[in-house]
């Protein structure tokens, strides 16, 4: 008996077809394409991964202001 794994049955409910291709060895014949949605995913993939550092930097930056002006105003207030 042979297994049907999870992607398998995905790509044969969104193309028959695609899926017969693919259990083949038929390749596409589109590599150009297929290769240049690879480089824009990677792309975007590195661009989220950026913003979410400077996500974290940004609240972190915030963080260390809360405490800076927190001192500040303590010191000011009980230094006198």
């Amino acid at each position: 008996m042979k297994t049907i794994n999870a992607s398998d049955l995905g790509a044969y409910l969104y193309c028959r077809r695609a899926w017969w291709y693919r259990k083949e060895g038929v390749e596409s014949g589109n590599q150009e394409a297929l290769a240049a949605g690879t480089r824009h995913h990677t792309l975007h993939g590195r661009k989220v991964f950026i913003a979410g550092g400077f996500r974290f930097l940004g609240w972190a930056l915030l963080l260390a202001g809360i405490v800076i002006l927190t001192l500040v105003l303590t010191l000011s207030i009980f230094g006198s």
